[in-house]
């Protein structure tokens, strides 16, 4: 439960592709399965509405309170489930950003995040031939986001913020327990890093970390890893998504997450070492 007991949740998994419908099929496929099984937050990966070949905007950008805002929304609604942390190219002010979007399961807006560390890749020399930079799609955004489900305080975060430790240090200095992390991580990269670094924030900020993720081959130019996380605070993999589309689960409890920070006094206020 989101207030006393455990919190029921699930992470889907998805191939999305630039047709939103087809995205939204699948992700109520998913929903179907998490409403039997009484999930209460259900956490989505990122660029899930729309997945564009990165070299541009999707053209289904999320502008104002538009119908894509609206099918998003209704997600929570019609299920009557919290929609958390998966993001969608929204245009705001002529510029395009990467957004995180939060709603409540009667559908209300909670809040939202805009990814401010956007991924930049060479790899044109490795085999996969990667070579991505969302610079050229997006705008960075500029602040941190923070938001309360019940007991439970989630920092929200994209990708490529994954790799900066000290966003995720701040939000444990302000009372962060659990961590989202919506991505859609390459497939040279993710193999190299996605379990270490998802697992290390876990362990460092002694929270529960959930980590909904894209999978497979979206467009001719686009392939990512997969293996959506639900970590402990003690860095102990609870689901894993692996390949293919999914829906994982978990329950978050707040008892694990004293034990473990009873274990480790580490969430001290940041020292400065220099």
């Amino acid at each position: 439960m989101v207030n006393g007991g455990p919190m029921k949740i699930a992470a889907i998994q998805l191939q999305s592709v630039l047709d939103p419908a087809l995205n939204l099929k699948s992700i109520r496929k998913f929903m179907d399965e998490a409403q039997v099984r009484g999930i209460e937050a259900v956490f989505l990966p990122e660029v899930f509405y729309s997945m564009s070949d990165g070299t541009r905007p999707t053209p289904y950008l999320i502008d104002g309170k538009n119908e894509h805002y609206e099918a998003i929304r209704k997600l929570a609604s019609d299920y009557e489930m919290f929609i958390l942390g998966g993001s969608a190219a929204t245009l705001v002010s002529g510029k395009v950003m990467n957004r995180a979007y939060n709603f409540d399961p009667h559908g209300n807006d909670i809040a939202t995040y805009d990814k401010m560390n956007l991924f930049s890749c060479d790899l044109s020399k490795h085999p996969s031939n990667t070579v991505i930079n969302e610079g050229h799609v997006y705008t960075a955004g500029s602040s941190a986001k923070m938001i309360s489900i019940g007991e439970w305080k989630l920092g929200l975060s994209i990708c490529f913020d994954l790799r900066f430790p000290e966003l995720f240090r701040s939000y444990s200095a302000n009372g962060a327990n659990l961590l989202s992390i919506s991505s859609a991580f390459t497939i040279p990269t993710g193999k190299a890093h996605w379990h270490t670094l998802v697992r290390a924030r876990a362990i460092e900020n002694q929270s529960y970390v959930v980590a909904s993720a894209q999978w497979g081959k979206h467009n001719e130019r686009m392939s990512t890893f997969g293996h959506s996380l639900i970590v402990d605070p003690w860095g102990e993999v609870i689901a894993d998504a692996g390949e293919g589309e999914g829906i994982i689960f978990g329950e978050l409890e707040m008892s694990r997450i004293e034990q473990v920070r009873s274990r480790l006094n580490v969430l001290r206020e940041p020292k400065n070492y220099m």
